[in-house]
């Protein structure tokens, strides 16, 4: 699981980053006139990947014993299915 969170959110978080510097780069020498709005969606859309990448990795890993498949697709489906049956859980014995 750390592992695909850490490539999964990783990235495009340094892709992130490397938008702004980019431009920067590319503004400051004079080689192309980037508009900020650009940028900053470029940029923003870049985390949001990470954001996304976050979840997959925290959804596709295996609780089981037996370590899952390198993806771990397989795991999703399972892992929605017990996030949505521990949240309609009825509370007893809380106060």
């Amino acid at each position: 699981m750390a592992r695909r969170v850490a490539i999964a959110t990783g990235i495009p978080t340094l892709m992130g980053m490397a938008v702004f510097i980019g431009s920067y780069w590319l503004v400051s020498q004079q080689i192309v006139d980037i508009a900020p709005a650009l940028t900053l969606v470029s940029s923003g859309a870049c985390f949001l990947l990470g954001l996304v990448g976050l979840s997959y990795g925290l959804f596709s890993s295996s609780w089981e014993l037996q370590p899952g498949s390198l993806l771990g697709f397989e795991q999703i489906g399972l892992n929605i299915k017990r996030l949505r049956s521990g949240a309609t859980a009825p509370q007893s014995g809380r106060r």
